[in-house]
C-alpha cells in the first residue's frame, strides 16, 4: 500500500482552532498521523510511556521540544525521533504559514 506524505487522510480525529489531526489506521500495528498545525499554534505537549514516536515535517516551519532538547527548529523534510517516555511539543510560530508533520506509532493513541 502507498501513501503520500501530503495526503495521509483516512480519519479525523480532531480538528478545532489550533490544529487538525487524521490517522490512517490500515495497518495493525502502526498509525500513521498527519498532524496540520494552524499558524501561531502549538501542540499541548505530552508524553507517551512504553512508546516511540517517529515525525517526518512536510511543509511549514517551526520549532520542537523533545526530552530536554528543546526550542529546535523543524524544516520540510526533517525526521525527529521520540524515544519512549520523552516529552514532546511542536510549535508554529509562522503568522501565516500552516506547519504540517506526520507521525508514525505503534497504534495505541494516548492523546
Amino acid at each position: 500500500m502507498k501513501i503520500k506524505l501530503n495526503n495521509v487522510d483516512s480519519k479525523i480525529v480532531k480538528e478545532n482552532s489550533t490544529y487538525t489531526l487524521v490517522d490512517n489506521t490500515d495497518l495493525k500495528n502502526l498509525v500513521v498521523s498527519k498532524t496540520i498545525l494552524h499558524p501561531m499554534q502549538e501542540t499541548t505537549g505530552h508524553k507517551h510511556d512504553g512508546q516511540e514516536e517517529v515525525y517526518q515535517f512536510v511543509s511549514g516551519h517551526g520549532v520542537m521540544d523533545v526530552g530536554d532538547n528543546r526550542g529546535f527548529r523543524v524544516h520540510p523534510g526533517d525526521v525527529v525521533l521520540i524515544p519512549d517516555g520523552a516529552f514532546h511539543r511542536v510549535y508554529n510560530r509562522s503568522n501565516y504559514e500552516q506547519l504540517i508533520f506526520v507521525c508514525v506509532f505503534d497504534g495505541k493513541r494516548y492523546h
